[in-house]
């Protein structure tokens, strides 16, 4: 069978992580066809651990796809909803798109974008009403080749994020730093080069918290690795603690415990699948969704507390030492436990329970 299979997702971590259900979705419906990931360069050591792509065509959000082919035989739009990928798909002349449809753009015989729904099940309804059949549980990566050695079951902080509105403070990372140190966990701080001093901030409040230099085993890892030298620090994690970024799915990716801290997006629409060693804190109030590109700390990442992330994480270990703290920090009690089903609501499951 000729013809390739191009896929637009143009996207970071988080995102790439989420259409993996998809992707293998479309390798089923197509075995025979080459497949290429349009996406960013930097996403080039985990796209074989999907075990889908013939390669990567390096991408930049909304940018034209750098395909040298001929006319691939079909056409994916896992980037968006909007004309813009939608026609960046269109202009590699596929014999077939597969895209949601719009009609505000005069397109629409495809699959209708529903708002709110979770982002794997979306992408896997997509090809599903497209003759496509996906598994949205279909998220699990392999193991990466010496992930142990990076950290040695250390516990993962990751404090950054794209957008201001999605960074719990730093002095209260760094209060979880000092209690699960307290407890007998080594931490291990993440971030890119460009969230490095937010890293070795929080390693410093938590330092001065102690009234020392620096707690011993606590160290910063920040701007010191690949994408995929962090998934095999993750990979390798006793437990991951992060606020909805693309860490947080690479615990998911990997099977590693974790507390995910939510807003101003709520966990139905990026939460982690139902599964004990998957914790979410979710403060929002019903219908409550607020700016993912917000530059303020928005109110429900806000009201989650010290307290109740230390909580969440001796759930996430069966580790009682890991609620050693001091005073929480004030506001409404986040709601906490393994995430909802996708398409739930918005209020997190608690008791018991994105495996």
């Amino acid at each position: 069978m000729t013809g390739a299979v191009v896929v637009l997702r143009a996207l970071g971590l988080g995102d790439f992580l989420t259409g993996v259900p998809a992707y293998r979705a479309l390798r089923r419906a197509f075995p025979g066809r080459p497949m290429y990931l349009a996406a960013p360069a930097a996403l080039a050591g985990l796209v074989p651990l999907t075990g889908t792509f013939d390669g990567l065509l390096a991408t930049g959000e909304l940018h034209a796809v750098g395909w040298r082919g001929p006319p691939p035989a079909v056409g994916v739009d896992l980037h968006g909803n909007g004309p813009a990928s939608r026609k960046i798909v269109a202009e590699l002349t596929p014999g077939r798109l597969i895209a949601f449809g719009d009609p505000g753009s005069g397109r629409a015989d495809g699959p209708q974008w529903r708002p709110g729904e979770h982002e794997v099940a979306r992408w896997c309804r997509l090809c599903a009403e497209s003759g496509i059949p996906a598994d949205p549980a279909d998220l699990r990566l392999p193991v990466p080749a010496a992930a142990r050695q990076w950290a040695d079951r250390a516990v993962v902080l990751h404090p950054g994020a794209a957008a201001a509105g999605r960074r719990w403070p730093a002095e209260r990372f760094a209060a979880v730093a000092t209690a699960l140190s307290r407890g007998g966990h080594r931490i291990v701080i993440t971030g890119s080069a460009a969230e490095s001093a937010l890293a070795q901030q929080v390693a410093s409040l938590a330092a001065d918290a102690a009234g020392i230099a620096a707690v011993p085993g606590i160290t910063v890892a920040a701007g010191h690795s690949t994408v995929l030298q962090l998934a095999r620090l993750v990979a390798a994690a006793r437990l991951v603690i992060a606020g909805d970024t693309g860490v947080s799915h690479l615990a998911t990716a990997f099977g590693r415990p974790s507390v995910t801290l939510f807003g101003p997006v709520p966990p139905a629409e990026w939460g982690p699948p139902p599964a004990h060693r998957h914790q979410v804190l979710w403060a929002g109030g019903p219908g409550y969704r607020g700016d993912p590109h917000g530059s303020r700390l928005d109110p429900a990442l806000a009201a989650i507390t010290v307290g109740e992330v230390l909580a969440a994480a001796a759930r996430a270990l069966g580790d009682r030492a890991a609620t050693r703290s001091g005073p929480a920090a004030p506001g409404p009690a986040a709601r906490s436990g393994p995430a909802a089903p996708a398409g739930a609501g918005s209020r997190a499951a608690a008791g018991a329970g994105h495996a």
